[in-house]
């Protein structure tokens, strides 16, 4: 069987993808007759955001228009939508800029650790409340995933990829992705959303057995 292409479009600051993430890995160990090839692809919720972020119950109160008990409430349900995939939220009290956590992730992709690192990158900010556009973090969860961290600082210090990630990021809009997480599989199927994982089993067999 073909295996299947997986396009999980994303941004490190959205707690949703990493809930979609997990409950689709849940997804394919519950169907291990399913070959995929998964890539992570860019994507910014806040492309405008300031290196020094924002108060995060301050910015989601301003974007949403919600008060401070209806997000309080999302974020239980959150919590618990993630124990049930295996994933921990913590505290995150700031939003910051996620440029380059994609410029690194790009570069992962090509040296074969872009999973890896995608978990890593969302552990640190949605668990662990740390911030994923420090370079200090980039270049220390490098190192713990073994990975060349000179490289990486190389990288970090250049505008290596930046023409890259915003064509990507581009690219993914003039398809009509404006919200994430966005699940393209073999370039013509879209699951949005951080679906159950027997939403997502159901789908990759059913896209498995047409193709």
């Amino acid at each position: 069987m073909k295996p299947l292409k997986i396009d999980f479009v994303s941004d490190v600051a959205c707690p949703w993808c990493a809930v979609g993430l997990n409950a689709l890995e849940r997804a394919l160990e519950s169907a291990p007759e399913l070959r995929v090839e998964m890539h992570f692809q860019p994507f910014e919720l806040n492309p405008q955001m300031a290196p020094e972020g924002e108060d995060a119950m301050e910015h989601l109160m301003r974007k949403y228009g919600a008060p401070r008990e209806q997000l309080e409430r999302s974020r239980a349900a959150l919590r618990e939508r993630g124990a049930a995939v295996g994933f921990v939220f913590g505290e995150r009290h700031r939003i910051w800029n996620t440029f380059d956590a994609h410029r690194l992730l790009h570069w992962a992709g090509l040296e074969g650790f872009q999973r890896e690192l995608k978990h890593a990158l969302l552990a640190a900010y949605h668990t662990h409340g740390e911030n994923p556009g420090s370079h200090e973090v980039l270049l220390r969860l490098v190192g713990e995933l073994g990975q060349d961290v000179a490289r990486a600082r190389e990288l970090l210090e250049s505008n290596e990829y930046a023409d890259e990630v915003r064509r990507h990021e581009h690219a993914w809009q003039q398809l009509g992705i404006s919200s994430v997480p966005s699940i393209v599989i073999n370039d013509r199927h879209l699951i949005q959303g951080g679906q159950p994982p027997e939403v997502f089993a159901q789908a990759l067999r059913q896209i498995a057995a047409e193709a």
